[in-house]
Protein backbone atom coordinates (compact mmCIF):
# COMPACT_ATOMS: atom_id res chain seq x y z
CA UNK A 1 0.00 0.00 0.00
CA UNK A 2 1.61 3.35 -1.12
CA UNK A 3 1.41 6.20 1.69
CA UNK A 4 -1.34 8.73 0.98
CA UNK A 5 -0.33 12.61 0.68
CA UNK A 6 -2.81 14.33 2.82
CA UNK A 7 -4.08 17.73 1.23
CA UNK A 8 -3.15 21.07 2.66
CA UNK A 9 -5.39 22.82 4.52
CA UNK A 10 -7.50 24.84 2.25
CA UNK A 11 -8.00 28.05 3.85
CA UNK A 12 -10.86 30.54 2.36
CA UNK A 13 -10.29 34.21 1.49
CA UNK A 14 -12.60 37.16 1.03
CA UNK A 15 -12.98 37.68 -2.71
CA UNK A 16 -13.76 41.49 -3.07
CA UNK A 17 -10.81 42.98 -4.84
CA UNK A 18 -12.70 46.43 -4.21
CA UNK A 19 -10.68 47.59 -1.44
CA UNK A 20 -7.62 47.61 -3.79
CA UNK A 21 -9.10 50.27 -6.00
CA UNK A 22 -11.26 52.46 -4.08
CA UNK A 23 -10.31 54.25 -0.84
CA UNK A 24 -13.11 53.59 2.11
CA UNK A 25 -14.06 57.41 1.92
CA UNK A 26 -15.21 57.06 -1.46
CA UNK A 27 -16.93 53.85 -0.99
CA UNK A 28 -21.27 54.26 -0.50
CA UNK A 29 -22.15 53.41 3.16
CA UNK A 30 -23.81 50.25 2.00
CA UNK A 31 -21.34 48.85 -0.17
CA UNK A 32 -18.86 48.86 2.97
CA UNK A 33 -21.44 47.34 5.11
CA UNK A 34 -22.07 44.51 2.72
CA UNK A 35 -18.01 44.16 1.88
CA UNK A 36 -17.27 44.01 5.89
CA UNK A 37 -20.31 41.29 6.63
CA UNK A 38 -19.22 39.14 3.12
CA UNK A 39 -15.78 39.16 5.10
CA UNK A 40 -17.09 38.26 8.17
CA UNK A 41 -19.26 35.65 6.76
CA UNK A 42 -16.27 34.35 4.79
CA UNK A 43 -13.76 33.84 7.77
CA UNK A 44 -16.73 32.22 9.51
CA UNK A 45 -17.44 29.61 6.96
CA UNK A 46 -13.97 28.74 6.39
CA UNK A 47 -13.40 28.54 10.32
CA UNK A 48 -16.94 25.99 10.36
CA UNK A 49 -15.50 24.09 7.75
CA UNK A 50 -12.36 23.18 8.70
CA UNK A 51 -12.76 23.21 12.87
CA UNK A 52 -13.44 19.18 12.63
CA UNK A 53 -11.28 18.48 9.89
CA UNK A 54 -8.20 16.79 10.99
CA UNK A 55 -5.70 17.57 8.28
CA UNK A 56 -3.02 15.25 8.80
CA UNK A 57 0.23 17.31 8.11
CA UNK A 58 -1.55 20.22 9.67
CA UNK A 59 -0.79 21.64 13.33
CA UNK A 60 -4.23 21.72 15.37
CA UNK A 61 -4.24 23.29 19.10
CA UNK A 62 -7.66 22.08 21.21
CA UNK A 63 -9.36 24.45 23.23
CA UNK A 64 -8.82 24.45 26.98
CA UNK A 65 -12.31 24.86 29.04
CA UNK A 66 -15.49 23.24 30.37
CA UNK A 67 -18.04 20.59 28.96
CA UNK A 68 -20.47 24.06 29.21
CA UNK A 69 -18.61 26.29 26.68
CA UNK A 70 -19.79 23.83 23.74
CA UNK A 71 -21.94 21.02 23.24
CA UNK A 72 -20.02 20.03 20.62
CA UNK A 73 -16.80 19.06 22.42
CA UNK A 74 -16.22 16.66 25.48
CA UNK A 75 -13.63 17.81 28.22
CA UNK A 76 -11.35 15.76 29.93
CA UNK A 77 -12.40 16.37 33.92
CA UNK A 78 -8.36 15.70 35.10
CA UNK A 79 -7.07 18.67 32.90
CA UNK A 80 -9.73 20.58 31.40
CA UNK A 81 -8.73 19.58 27.34
CA UNK A 82 -11.37 19.68 25.35
CA UNK A 83 -12.08 17.00 22.32
CA UNK A 84 -14.30 17.37 19.09
CA UNK A 85 -17.71 14.64 19.61
CA UNK A 86 -16.99 14.23 15.63
CA UNK A 87 -13.77 14.56 13.39
CA UNK A 88 -13.64 14.05 9.82
CA UNK A 89 -9.87 12.98 8.54
CA UNK A 90 -9.15 15.02 5.71
CA UNK A 91 -7.71 12.34 2.45
CA UNK A 92 -7.49 11.82 -1.06
CA UNK A 93 -9.82 8.07 -0.31
CA UNK A 94 -12.80 9.46 1.07
CA UNK A 95 -12.88 8.21 4.59
CA UNK A 96 -16.20 8.15 7.35
CA UNK A 97 -16.46 10.49 9.92
CA UNK A 98 -14.98 9.31 13.81
CA UNK A 99 -16.86 9.67 16.71
CA UNK A 100 -15.54 10.29 20.21
CA UNK A 101 -15.75 7.07 21.94
CA UNK A 102 -13.98 7.96 25.43
CA UNK A 103 -11.13 10.55 27.02
CA UNK A 104 -9.10 10.25 29.77
CA UNK A 105 -5.57 11.08 30.83
CA UNK A 106 -2.26 9.39 31.14
CA UNK A 107 -0.07 9.99 34.12
CA UNK A 108 3.20 8.30 35.13
CA UNK A 109 4.65 7.04 38.52
CA UNK A 110 3.63 6.63 41.51
CA UNK A 111 3.05 10.56 41.74
CA UNK A 112 0.68 10.26 39.07
CA UNK A 113 1.82 13.19 37.02
CA UNK A 114 -0.16 13.59 34.16
CA UNK A 115 1.54 13.09 31.09
CA UNK A 116 -1.15 13.72 28.53
CA UNK A 117 -4.80 13.53 27.71
CA UNK A 118 -5.80 10.82 25.47
CA UNK A 119 -9.10 10.69 23.22
CA UNK A 120 -10.17 7.69 21.37
CA UNK A 121 -12.11 7.70 17.96
CA UNK A 122 -13.68 4.87 15.56
CA UNK A 123 -16.47 4.78 12.62
CA UNK A 124 -19.38 2.90 15.06
CA UNK A 125 -21.35 3.39 11.91
CA UNK A 126 -19.21 0.81 10.08
CA UNK A 127 -22.06 -2.01 8.44
CA UNK A 128 -19.29 -4.64 9.04
CA UNK A 129 -18.99 -3.91 12.85
CA UNK A 130 -20.69 -6.88 14.08
CA UNK A 131 -21.18 -6.33 18.10
CA UNK A 132 -22.89 -8.83 20.11
CA UNK A 133 -24.40 -8.48 23.63
CA UNK A 134 -22.33 -11.57 24.71
CA UNK A 135 -19.24 -9.79 24.07
CA UNK A 136 -16.93 -8.79 26.87
CA UNK A 137 -16.32 -5.44 26.89
CA UNK A 138 -12.79 -6.43 25.44
CA UNK A 139 -13.97 -8.18 22.97
CA UNK A 140 -16.24 -5.25 21.74
CA UNK A 141 -12.74 -3.09 21.79
CA UNK A 142 -10.68 -6.06 19.84
CA UNK A 143 -13.89 -6.19 17.48
CA UNK A 144 -13.53 -2.37 16.58
CA UNK A 145 -10.18 -1.94 16.01
CA UNK A 146 -10.55 -4.67 13.59
CA UNK A 147 -13.33 -3.37 11.84
CA UNK A 148 -12.98 0.40 11.84
CA UNK A 149 -11.24 2.77 11.27
CA UNK A 150 -9.67 4.32 14.62
CA UNK A 151 -8.04 7.31 15.88
CA UNK A 152 -5.49 7.80 18.78
CA UNK A 153 -5.58 11.74 19.82
CA UNK A 154 -2.83 13.04 22.42
CA UNK A 155 -3.01 15.93 24.24
CA UNK A 156 0.79 16.86 26.25
CA UNK A 157 -0.33 18.39 29.44
CA UNK A 158 3.58 19.66 29.58
CA UNK A 159 5.90 19.78 27.14
CA UNK A 160 7.29 16.24 26.38
CA UNK A 161 9.98 14.97 23.60
CA UNK A 162 8.93 13.26 20.77
CA UNK A 163 11.96 10.54 21.93
CA UNK A 164 9.99 9.87 25.24
CA UNK A 165 7.01 8.97 23.26
CA UNK A 166 9.00 6.80 20.91
CA UNK A 167 10.63 5.01 23.52
CA UNK A 168 6.84 4.39 25.54
CA UNK A 169 5.39 3.27 22.36
CA UNK A 170 8.26 0.93 21.21
CA UNK A 171 8.48 -0.50 24.83
CA UNK A 172 4.55 -0.95 24.75
CA UNK A 173 4.59 -2.84 21.09
CA UNK A 174 8.04 -5.35 21.88
CA UNK A 175 5.91 -6.52 24.94
CA UNK A 176 3.06 -7.23 23.52
CA UNK A 177 4.87 -8.92 20.56
CA UNK A 178 6.63 -11.42 23.38
CA UNK A 179 3.81 -11.94 25.46
CA UNK A 180 1.95 -12.31 22.05
CA UNK A 181 4.19 -15.40 21.48
CA UNK A 182 4.43 -16.64 24.37
CA UNK A 183 0.62 -17.18 24.94
CA UNK A 184 0.11 -18.25 21.31
CA UNK A 185 -1.75 -15.40 20.40
CA UNK A 186 0.78 -13.96 17.83
CA UNK A 187 2.20 -17.01 15.66
CA UNK A 188 5.83 -16.54 14.17
CA UNK A 189 5.20 -15.35 10.73
CA UNK A 190 3.26 -12.35 12.39
CA UNK A 191 6.44 -11.52 14.56
CA UNK A 192 8.78 -12.00 11.70
CA UNK A 193 6.80 -9.72 9.83
CA UNK A 194 6.36 -7.13 12.77
CA UNK A 195 9.75 -6.89 13.18
CA UNK A 196 10.86 -4.44 9.88
CA UNK A 197 7.78 -1.89 10.70
CA UNK A 198 8.54 -1.85 14.16
CA UNK A 199 12.29 -0.57 12.96
CA UNK A 200 10.46 1.70 11.00
CA UNK A 201 8.52 3.41 13.87
CA UNK A 202 11.69 3.55 15.68
CA UNK A 203 12.69 6.40 12.72
CA UNK A 204 9.31 8.52 12.58
CA UNK A 205 10.00 10.57 15.83
CA UNK A 206 12.53 13.58 15.59
CA UNK A 207 14.47 15.07 18.46
CA UNK A 208 12.16 17.64 19.04
CA UNK A 209 9.85 19.02 21.61
CA UNK A 210 6.09 18.42 21.25
CA UNK A 211 4.42 21.64 22.90
CA UNK A 212 2.00 21.42 25.63
CA UNK A 213 -1.52 21.41 23.90
CA UNK A 214 -0.36 20.86 20.78
CA UNK A 215 -2.26 17.13 20.10
CA UNK A 216 -0.50 13.96 17.75
CA UNK A 217 -2.76 12.44 15.93
CA UNK A 218 -2.28 8.70 15.05
CA UNK A 219 -5.00 7.42 12.53
CA UNK A 220 -5.59 3.66 11.87
CA UNK A 221 -7.07 3.24 8.55
CA UNK A 222 -9.68 0.54 8.10
CA UNK A 223 -8.83 -3.08 6.63
CA UNK A 224 -8.44 -3.10 3.01
CA UNK A 225 -8.38 -6.69 1.04
CA UNK A 226 -5.07 -7.28 -0.13
CA UNK A 227 -3.14 -4.30 1.55
CA UNK A 228 -1.70 -3.82 5.16
CA UNK A 229 -3.16 -1.63 7.08
CA UNK A 230 -1.48 1.51 7.68
CA UNK A 231 -0.85 3.54 10.65
CA UNK A 232 -0.32 7.19 10.46
CA UNK A 233 1.47 9.42 12.66
CA UNK A 234 0.32 13.41 11.79
CA UNK A 235 3.27 15.16 10.67
CA UNK A 236 5.51 12.04 10.96
CA UNK A 237 5.06 9.25 8.79
CA UNK A 238 3.38 6.01 8.47
CA UNK A 239 3.92 2.21 9.46
CA UNK A 240 2.27 -0.14 7.23
CA UNK A 241 1.63 -3.92 9.10
CA UNK A 242 -2.01 -5.12 10.39
CA UNK A 243 -0.21 -6.34 13.52
CA UNK A 244 1.72 -3.16 14.33
CA UNK A 245 -0.90 -1.24 13.02
CA UNK A 246 -3.87 -3.06 15.40
CA UNK A 247 -1.86 -4.11 18.30
CA UNK A 248 -0.56 -0.31 18.90
CA UNK A 249 -4.30 0.91 19.33
CA UNK A 250 -4.82 -2.21 21.27
CA UNK A 251 -2.12 -1.57 23.47
CA UNK A 252 -4.19 1.45 24.99
CA UNK A 253 -6.96 -0.80 26.77
CA UNK A 254 -4.64 -3.54 27.58
CA UNK A 255 -5.65 -4.45 31.39
CA UNK A 256 -7.10 -1.45 33.09
CA UNK A 257 -5.50 0.60 29.98
CA UNK A 258 -2.74 3.02 29.92
CA UNK A 259 -5.40 6.03 30.82
CA UNK A 260 -7.97 3.81 33.39
CA UNK A 261 -10.55 6.71 32.70
CA UNK A 262 -10.00 6.32 29.14
CA UNK A 263 -11.22 2.78 29.18
CA UNK A 264 -13.45 3.04 31.81
CA UNK A 265 -15.55 5.76 29.56
CA UNK A 266 -14.90 3.40 26.08
CA UNK A 267 -16.57 0.57 28.16
CA UNK A 268 -19.97 2.44 29.17
CA UNK A 269 -19.90 3.83 25.47
CA UNK A 270 -19.88 0.85 23.94
CA UNK A 271 -21.91 -0.97 26.44
CA UNK A 272 -25.64 -0.75 24.75
CA UNK A 273 -23.78 -0.96 21.14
Amino acid sequence: MSLLRFPKSTILRPTCRCAHTFTARRLPTRRLLCGVAGAMLTVSLAFALRQHTILLDANVVPPIGTAAEDPEFIVDPATGIQFPKVIKVASKVPLPMLSLVGVGVRTVSFLRIQVYSVGFYADLNNPKLKLEPTMTPDEKIREIVNTCACEIRIVPTRNTSYSHLRDAFIRAITARLRDGRNNGDTTEEEAALAASPIRKLKTLFPNTTLTKHSPLDIFLYPPTPGNARALTFRDLGSIESDWVAREFVLHYFQGDGLSPALKKMVVESIESL
